[in-house]
C-alpha cells in the first residue's frame, strides 16, 4: 500500500479585487482635507485577493500533481467518454457507464484550464450512496438525462448516444490521472484541452466547401508537436477536386514525415487506408466545421450514425453539428475522438522564440544565421530568409511561421 503525505495546494480565488476609486476628489472642495482622509482609508490589499490554500492527502509517489489521493477500495477507475455541461459520462474498466459530477475541490484547484476534466481523461470515481466495490456492482440503472441522450430516428442505425443511454447510477469524479498526448489550444487567455490521452491527431481538411486552408494545417502540426501527438493529414472530398493539382501539397507534407490520405466520405475512396491507420490506436479527429469529420467516421464504421449537416450555401462555411467531444470505441480495435469544428487555433503558452522548432525544414539553416538569437523575421544575414528566397523553404510555410511568431490567428 502506497504511503500518503499531506500537502498544501492553491485554490482559485473566490473574489476579484475591487477596482480602486479614481474620482475621490470629485465632490470635495480644494484644501478642506477630506480628500486626504478618504485616500488614507483605502485598503492596501483587498481581502478577496488573498491566496487560498487547502491541505489535501496525496500519494507519496505523486510527481508534481495537485490531485488528491483516492481509496482504491471505494473508488472505481474509468475513462471520460464525453463532457456535456456539468455532467461527465465515464466508462469504468469493467465496461459500465456512469454519469458523474466533478468534486468541488477539483474544480477549485488553481489551474489555467477552462475545465479540470476533459474527454479521454483517466479518472477515479466514487458512486453516490455507495461505499465499496461490492455495492457498486449491484448498483441499479437509470436513464441518461435529456441533454446527454437522444432518441434514434426510426428506420435508422442506433446512434452513439442511444447505445449508451442506459447508464449506472450517478457518481463523483474524485481524481484525474496525469495526462499524455493532449490536443490543446488557447481560448480567452485560458487553456482549452480538447482531448487527452490519445496517440495521434488526424487533421481533417476539405479540398472544397469549405476551401483548403494550408496555414491551419501548419498550426495543427505545431499543436501536435506541442502535445506529443503523431500528426496525420486527411484531405476529404477528393471526389470534388483534381488530384493532380494537389501533388505539390502532398509532396511537401510527405517530405516532413506526415502521412497524407486522400479520402472521400461520399465515394469511400481512401477510407480503407484510413481505417488501417486508426486500428489499435487512440486518435482524435479535428478540423474546421463542415470538412467531414463525422462523415468520415461514419464511413470508417457505418453503425456509428453520427449526425452530419451540409455546408452553408451562403458563406460556404461548415455548420456546427458536433457540439462536444466524444470518445468512441471502434469495433476493429482502437478509440477515436470526434471533436467540434474549430475556426481558429492558437497555441497555448508558446513563446515566439520556440516557433522555429515547429518547422523542421528550418533546422539545417538556423545554425547558419548571423545572430544566435535570430528570429528570422527582420534580421540581416538570416539563413532561413535566404533559404526562402532560394525556394529551399516554401514561402507559404514561412508565412505560417510569421503568423505563429506574431501571435496572429487566421481562419
Amino acid at each position: 500500500m502506497s504511503k500518503k503525505k499531506k500537502v498544501r495546494v492553491e485554490l482559485r480565488k473566490n473574489r476579484e479585487k475591487p477596482p480602486r476609486e479614481n474620482d475621490i476628489t470629485r465632490d470635495y472642495q480644494e484644501g478642506d482635507g477630506r480628500a486626504d482622509d478618504a485616500r488614507s482609508s483605502e485598503r492596501v490589499r483587498a481581502k478577496g485577493n488573498l491566496s487560498r490554500y487547502r491541505t489535501v492527502v496525496q500519494d507519496e509517489s505523486a510527481d508534481g500533481s495537485t490531485m488528491p489521493a483516492v481509496n482504491a477500495e471505494t473508488c472505481i477507475r474509468g475513462r471520460v467518454l464525453r463532457v456535456h455541461g456539468l455532467a461527465s459520462v465515464v466508462e469504468t474498466d469493467d465496461g459500465r457507464v456512469f454519469r458523474c459530477a466533478v468534486r468541488r475541490l477539483l474544480k477549485s484547484l488553481a489551474t489555467d484550464e477552462r475545465s479540470v476534466v476533459t474527454t479521454g481523461d483517466v479518472v477515479w470515481i466514487r458512486l453516490v450512496g455507495t461505499g465499496s466495490r461490492d455495492q457498486a456492482a449491484g448498483a441499479g440503472e437509470e436513464q441518461l438525462p435529456a441533454e446527454l441522450a437522444t432518441e434514434p430516428a426510426e428506420d435508422s442505425a442506433p446512434s452513439l448516444e442511444s447505445r449508451t443511454s442506459t447508464i449506472a447510477q450517478e457518481g463523483v469524479i474524485e481524481r484525474v490521472e496525469p495526462r499524455h498526448g493532449v490536443l490543446t489550444r488557447a481560448s480567452r487567455r485560458r487553456e482549452h484541452v480538447l482531448v487527452a490521452n490519445v496517440d495521434q491527431l488526424v487533421i481533417v481538411m476539405s479540398l472544397v466547401e469549405p476551401n483548403l486552408k494550408p496555414h491551419l494545417i501548419d498550426r495543427y502540426l505545431a499543436a501536435a508537436q506541442q502535445g506529443d501527438l503523431k500528426p496525420v493529414l486527411c484531405l476529404n472530398k477528393s471526389d470534388l477536386a483534381d488530384a493532380v493539382e494537389l501533388q505539390s501539397l502532398i509532396g511537401l507534407y510527405a517530405q516532413l514525415g506526415v502521412p497524407v490520405f486522400l479520402c472521400s466520405a461520399r465515394t469511400g475512396a481512401g477510407v480503407d487506408r484510413l481505417r488501417e491507420q486508426l486500428r489499435g490506436r487512440s486518435t482524435v479527429f479535428s478540423g474546421q466545421s463542415g470538412v467531414g469529420k463525422s462523415s468520415l467516421l461514419n464511413a470508417v464504421q457505418p453503425d456509428l450514425a453520427l449526425a452530419v449537416k451540409s455546408v452553408s450555401e451562403v458563406n460556404q462555411k461548415g455548420r456546427h453539428t458536433t457540439t462536444y467531444s466524444q470518445l468512441i470505441k471502434l469495433d476493429f480495435g482502437g478509440w477515436v475522438v470526434d471533436t467540434p469544428g474549430v475556426r481558429q487555433l492558437s497555441l497555448w503558452q508558446a513563446r515566439p522564440e520556440e516557433m522555429e522548432g515547429y518547422f523542421p525544414e528550418f533546422r539545417p539553416f538556423v545554425p547558419l544565421c548571423g545572430f544566435p538569437d535570430c528570429t528570422h523575421t527582420h534580421e540581416t544575414s538570416c539563413a532561413v530568409k535566404d533559404a526562402v528566397a532560394r525556394r529551399f523553404i516554401t514561402s507559404r510555410r514561412y508565412h505560417s511561421y510569421l503568423g505563429l511568431f506574431n501571435g496572429t490567428t487566421e481562419e
